[in-house]
């Protein structure tokens, strides 16, 4: 009998490719982050429906969905809410920002200063959010899905390294294949939207049963030794500056064993730490000047990673 995990999986699958075609692996490794605790960056040119993908899957959880367009002129407290002054009772009452949501969608994140930047890094590491001296819990699922443009780089603020560790992963959302651009191209025009068309599959108690069957998956000794060599070979590698941090190790194991779950599988095997290397590792090694100048790219580094260190048997 299919696991409650699979089941649903395939049912919130279901739901999306009423309104996003394609994307498969994406719908997949959002999800995987989600169930595993941690956040996600999808990374992709506009037009490629992240936004869209973004509200259907929280629609198919029965989540609060929240979207904030990040700009060079967004603050802090638009973002996390701020403090006004009631003069008719003499008070302060907290507003709350778009941050208070289940799912939040930061679009463009690379394009709002720093400071703004760091008032998100609270809330996602934390699951929480400081206002005036007083700290306020965020929902139980808070999950950021987080977008960037990679070809418009003017004007924007890249994340430094000690907030893209705290994304668990970065997915790369690219074109459609031809098939499926052929089936969107023959969408109904005006089709309905997603709060329409998608029914919510999963409840908040679907959601904390999954968590058990996940907590229930194990991971022998020899998986722990794994993961630890190709940390290690990416710290020792001639071709980065900076390789995988221990708090990646940790969100690797977390995802795979999300992964073996989705596969009903009671134990993670060495093939769920390599399919989930390149989501893991690509925002968190930085290449050497040398390395980045001959047009390596992240992935054949990760490659090279995987290929130098012996899986166990």
């Amino acid at each position: 009998m299919n696991s409650l995990l699979a089941t649903r999986a395939a049912e919130i699958r279901q739901e999306i490719r009423k309104v996003v075609v394609g994307q498969e692996a994406v719908v997949e490794n959002t999800l995987i982050a989600l169930l595993a605790g941690g956040h996600v960056i999808l990374e992709g040119v506009p037009g490629l429906a992240k936004t869209l993908f973004a509200r259907a899957l929280a629609a198919s959880l029965a989540l609060n969905f929240k979207r904030i367009q990040f700009t060079p002129d967004l603050m802090p407290s638009d973002l996390v809410g701020t403090n006004v002054f009631q003069p008719g009772t003499q008070t302060f009452k907290f507003l709350p920002g778009p941050v208070f949501a289940d799912i939040l969608l930061a679009d463009e994140i690379n394009r709002t200063p720093p400071k703004t930047q760091s008032a998100l890094l609270e809330a996602m590491e934390e699951h929480q959010v400081t206002v005036d001296g007083v700290s306020r819990p965020l929902p139980a699922h808070f999950f950021v899905i987080a977008t960037q443009n990679p070809i418009e780089y003017e004007g924007t603020f890249p994340l430094p390294e000690a907030q893209t560790d705290r994304f668990l992963f970065k997915i790369k959302v690219g074109y459609p294949t031809p098939a499926d651009e052929l089936a969107l191209l023959q969408q109904t025009p005006f089709a309905p939207g997603v709060g329409e068309s998608i029914r919510p599959v999963a409840s908040v108690d679907d959601l904390v049963a999954i968590r058990r069957e996940i907590e229930a998956v194990t991971i022998e000794p020899g998986i722990y030794d794994y993961t630890l060599r190709l940390l290690s070979a990416s710290r020792q590698s001639r071709h980065l500056l900076l390789g995988a941090s221990p708090r990646a190790g940790r969100a690797w194991l977390r995802a795979a064993r999300v992964l073996a779950a989705l596969r009903e599988r009671a134990f993670v095997t060495p093939d769920d730490i390599k399919e989930l290397a390149y989501p893991v590792l690509r925002h968190r090694l930085v290449r050497q000047p040398e390395t980045e100048i001959e047009g390596t790219p992240v992935e054949r580094v990760i490659d090279q990673l995987l290929a130098s260190v012996e899986v166990p048997r």
